[in-house]
């Protein structure tokens, strides 16, 4: 019976300093809330190489105009959960981390939305697309990106011109070789490259196709156009001179057609 009480003080003994361990480990990791000021707000935002969509002085505005910038402000204020759930209520942010440190501390981390293209349609309409197909409002983003231009409805934007500046930015050779996409009525596309001046005619993309085959379908679709192209322009243009044609068709498989750059503008095919 003895033996029996001497296990269970024993049992309960390492339970206790068990506790005490884990509140000794917790109240040490944990920030002094009660007394101690926020001395130092770090804000990394990721993917910002670049000229971006948000600034850390944006975010700081933000956190600012809502009342949750916890700098200078006693630790217990700063409500980690609110700065994540505001941050991610900008259409700008993909996500967003916030947390306190021992030296009195808050880091926020953020990632951004991805744009692949910006959409200047003649309708007025001036936005983003990005690596979603979801629609970005306008901002004073600046970067390379493949504007698009012409007869640009917002479904044909998500649908058909996202799957194809992915396309086209996953080439190393054309993701800075096409500087604008143009779109006629007929929703044929036309892609203006940085190098000549000329246009080149691509037709129509497969936009009929269902959704989960559709990005697959563009992606082929611009490979084997811009493949046809790539050779013409080694093979061709490099002879015959960057500025001989004004216009490149190469919405048939089985020739090019080119339109000369002078007053008479006779046509050329290329078998």
């Amino acid at each position: 019976m003895r033996n029996r009480w001497k296990k269970i003080a024993l049992v309960t003994a390492d339970f206790l300093l068990g506790g005490y361990l884990v509140a000794a480990f917790t109240a040490f990791n944990k920030p002094d809330e009660s007394s101690r000021l926020c001395t130092k707000v770090t804000i990394n935002i990721a993917d910002n190489n670049t000229d971006g969509f948000i600034t850390a002085q944006e975010i700081r505005n933000r956190l600012k105009v809502s009342g949750l910038y916890p700098l200078d402000k006693p630790l217990r204020y700063a409500d980690t959960r609110r700065i994540e759930e505001t941050l991610k209520k900008s259409p700008f942010v993909k996500t967003a981390e916030c947390y306190k440190t021992q030296e009195g501390n808050v880091n926020i981390s953020i990632s951004q939305m991805t744009p692949v293209i910006r959409i200047k349609a003649d309708n007025g309409d001036d936005y983003y697309i990005d690596d979603k197909n979801t629609i970005m409002p306008n901002s004073h983003y600046a970067s390379d990106l493949i504007i698009a231009t012409g007869s640009i409805s917002r479904k044909y934007a998500t649908t058909c011109l996202s799957p194809l500046a992915r396309a086209i930015q996953g080439n190393e050779l054309w993701r800075n070789g096409i500087v604008q996409i143009n779109i006629q009525p007929d929703q044929g596309v036309e892609l203006v490259p940085r190098v000549g001046n000329h246009i080149v005619y691509i037709g129509q993309l497969p936009q009929d196709a269902p959704p989960a085959e559709r990005d697959t379908l563009i992606a082929g679709f611009i490979d084997r156009k811009l493949s046809r192209l790539e050779k013409f322009y080694k093979y061709g243009l490099s002879q015959a001179g960057w500025n001989k044609y004004s216009y490149i068709n190469l919405e048939f498989d089985n020739q090019i057609i080119c339109k000369k750059r002078h007053h008479k503008e006779d046509n050329n095919k290329i078998e």
